[in-house]
């Protein structure tokens, strides 16, 4: 005989398990809410399961994308609730393998909860569709939004169903404390004025210019802070990925004995912590910026898709494509924004409280649901 106590069996689908800071920043975000609220038994569908074990402690974890439709469904058919998100996994080329389980949820009358989404780009009508039926399913599906442009545009693809307009659950992390001594370890000195930098593949960021463009036009700017801001630079991979491009940017500099990059593995709450030690950071990941912001550290974004472009929005930053931007209107931007760091500064203290306040919104409306 179950009890009133008995654990509620929740299922989280998403963009886990592939080893970017950013996506394992937003499940523990998720993770620390339920904790602190619900009496859960946990499944992740994750990419590499054994790492969601062993780096968010849940009690399972399946790679859903290996499974055929009629092995996944009665592992949600066990489910009380089934959570999507969060992050931006509505877009053309994964939307709909991410809206299977969605999809299976409905026919199974799981209950389901779109978790802090962003969305974009959709641009197909296949995508569109289906993301469109996929959320408009059934009237009981609860859809939260972590960005005004992801919200318009699931309003304009035509999701009639009610959005909530929320915010990034990273947002809610806290930092562990990252030793100097482990940076000195990684070659980083602090002597002079420490800039963090960010950069991730060229595809989506610049899709006119070849790499070798990209990375010297990164390389320039990286020689600017160096020499403008009497600064060391590090590079902060927030994927494996991230490693290639930013050794790649490193060769085209002409101050390299003045970069570092960050070689080994670290959790989101440390990088989060090490973000605090920086002066000044430039960067293209996400959540490289909402730690940043998080920390009060003034910034000057490369954006590249719209999820960067709608924590802008939220932080009221100017928003220019990276891909449009000359070497030398790069340069200028930069140190305008050094020049203007406190002013920065000030303008993030005023607008983060409120995007904690809508990122914890999440699991109040999460609540309302699991009371239902």
């Amino acid at each position: 005989m179950e009890t009133a106590t008995r654990q509620i069996r929740i299922g989280i689908s998403g963009s886990y398990g592939g080893m970017n800071l950013g996506d394992e920043a937003i499940l523990e975000g998720i993770l620390s809410q339920l904790r602190a609220t619900v009496p859960a038994e946990i499944t992740v569908f994750s990419m590499n399961p054994e790492d969601t074990l062993a780096r968010h402690h849940v009690q399972h974890a399946i790679c859903a994308r290996s499974l055929t439709r009629k092995e996944i469904t009665p592992v949600i058919r066990d489910l009380d609730l089934l959570i999507l998100g969060g992050g931006g996994i509505l877009y053309d080329r994964d939307a709909q393998a991410y809206l299977r389980e969605v999809r299976i949820a409905h026919e199974l009358q799981v209950p389901v909860f779109i978790y802090a989404i962003s969305a974009g780009p959709l641009k197909t009508q296949a995508s569109r569709r289906a993301v469109r039926e996929a959320l408009n399913a059934s009237a009981s599906t609860v859809i939260t939004v972590r960005d005004r442009l992801g919200y318009r545009l699931l309003d304009d693809v035509g999701v009639t169903n009610e959005m909530h307009l929320t915010a990034d659950p990273a947002f809610l992390l806290e930092p562990d404390p990252l030793p100097i001594e482990v940076l000195k370890q990684e070659g980083v000195e602090f002597t002079r004025n420490l800039v963090g930098f960010s950069v991730r593949e060229p595809g989506p960021a610049a899709p006119d210019i070849d790499p070798e463009e990209y990375h010297e036009m990164l390389a320039n700017a990286a020689d600017f802070i160096i020499e403008r801001f009497d600064a060391d630079v590090l590079y902060v991979p927030m994927e494996k990925v991230d490693v290639q491009h930013s050794h790649a940017v490193v060769a085209h500099m002409r101050n390299a004995e003045k970069a570092e990059v960050l070689r080994r593995k670290y959790t989101p709450r440390q990088i989060l912590d090490l973000m605090g030690r920086f002066e000044f950071a430039v960067g293209m990941r996400l959540h490289f910026l909402i730690f940043a912001a998080l920390r009060g550290v003034p910034f000057s974004p490369l954006p590249y898709a719209t999820k960067v472009t709608g924590l802008l929005e939220d932080l009221h930053m100017d928003t220019p494509p990276l891909g449009r931007m000359s070497i030398g209107q790069l340069i200028s931007r930069i140190d305008r924004k050094w020049d203007t760091r406190e002013e920065i500064r000030a303008r993030i203290g005023q607008y983060v409280p409120e995007l904690k306040r809508r990122a914890a919104r999440t699991n109040e409306l999460l609540l309302g649901v699991l009371g239902r």
